[in-house]
């Protein structure tokens, strides 16, 4: 009989951490840094609480943890909603029961990006979308070898453009992992006003996320750390991206471009630079984090699947959310447009 309990990431023991490092390092599929205890810590630091499911067998052995935040009745992983992989943290061979997490007042557990590989929430999967990733094994050369021809395309002229960039506006200097808060506050500034030019809900407008970010930008070691990769032609900055790295992964987090310079396409332009030089920095793998964005098509090299869904022992909440999730793709699909958007306003509470 497995037992869980949910508490506060400060009350773990030594014990549980431990344990927390040793089911994540002898599982190749927890390697991104979502699921180091350090963007767990860097997130309750920031101010926002984490608490964490632990799941103990009938000796009291722990089997598996599983951090996320509270709000009201509902339980999200931790870093919702910029959590670009979830999922608990499981002993080699163990099991989590996700209708454990139902207690103590939880009405349900939300999930979003989900790995594939366990079997014990199929039954709360509602959809799956595509999380690509590229291999970067042999560098540029390498990956030129796994590329899809647009990929192969793309990255060709990216190298053309970085020559026209450095005849118009001065030296290109690509700095693969700067420290300077400075610089990450002018990736944060174009990322607003990126969100702001789509429509997009903003990230960075609750300022919690911006100490998160600095924090994990101050955050130094190859075991877990935030990385800021930059792009320049003489005195402009190109583009930029800030991400999250664990041992050989790096996660692709918020990738951004001086709109001025989009003639060049300098985000194609920064990311060659990391694929080149990933031997030498040791990453293996960027992952591009889901969606079905064109850029994301062309670079990748491969994918995952993640899941989104709702652990419930509510049946009329999970028939809510079902119709909640035929308005959202019937809204996506339909040329039918403010009527359709209307009702989805509408829906989008049900189930929260």
């Amino acid at each position: 009989m497995t037992t869980v309990r949910l508490t506060t990431l400060d009350a773990l023991t030594a014990r549980e951490i431990d344990a927390w490092h040793l089911f994540r390092d002898a599982n190749p599929l927890l390697a991104s840094p979502y699921f180091h205890p350090g963007f767990a810590h860097a997130v309750h630091a920031s101010g926002r609480e984490v608490r964490v499911a632990v799941a103990c067998d009938e000796t009291g052995q722990v089997t598996a943890l599983l951090p996320c935040h509270r709000e009201r009745a509902l339980l999200r992983p931790v870093g919702w909603p910029a959590a670009d992989f979830q999922g608990p943290v499981l002993a080699p061979g163990s099991h989590f029961p996700p209708l454990r997490l139902l207690t103590g007042g939880v009405r349900g557990f939300e999930f979003d990006h989900l790995l594939d590989g366990y079997p014990e929430f199929e039954p709360w999967v509602e959809s799956r979308r595509p999380s690509p990733f590229i291999d970067t094994g042999g560098g540029l050369e390498g990956y030129l070898g796994r590329a899809s021809r647009a990929g192969k395309d793309n990255m060709g002229q990216a190298r053309r453009r970085t020559a026209k960039a450095e005849r118009t506006y001065g030296d290109v200097r690509f700095a693969a992992d700067s420290v300077d808060v400075t610089m990450l506050d002018r990736v944060i500034d174009l990322k607003r006003a990126q969100y702001a030019a789509t429509g997009a809900a903003d990230y960075f407008a609750d300022p919690d996320r911006r100490d998160l970010v600095v924090r994990l930008l101050r955050t130094r070691g190859s075991a877990f750390q935030g990385m800021l990769s930059t792009l320049h032609a003489g005195p402009h900055l190109l583009a930029a991206h800030f991400g999250l790295r664990s041992g050989g992964v790096l996660h692709w987090w918020f990738p951004v471009y001086d709109p001025g310079f989009g003639h060049l396409a300098p985000g194609w332009m920064l990311l060659r630079e990391l694929v080149s030089a990933a031997p030498s920095l040791g990453i293996e793998r960027i992952d591009l984090g889901r969606g079905e964005d064109e850029y994301k098509r062309r670079a990748k090299t491969g994918e995952i699947l993640v899941g989104q869904g709702l652990v419930t022992g509510n049946p009329v909440r999970r028939t809510a959310r079902h119709a909640r999730n035929a308005m959202i793709q019937a809204a996506k699909s339909s040329a039918l447009g403010p009527g359709l958007r209307q009702m989805l306003r509408t829906f989008r509470a049900i189930g929260r």
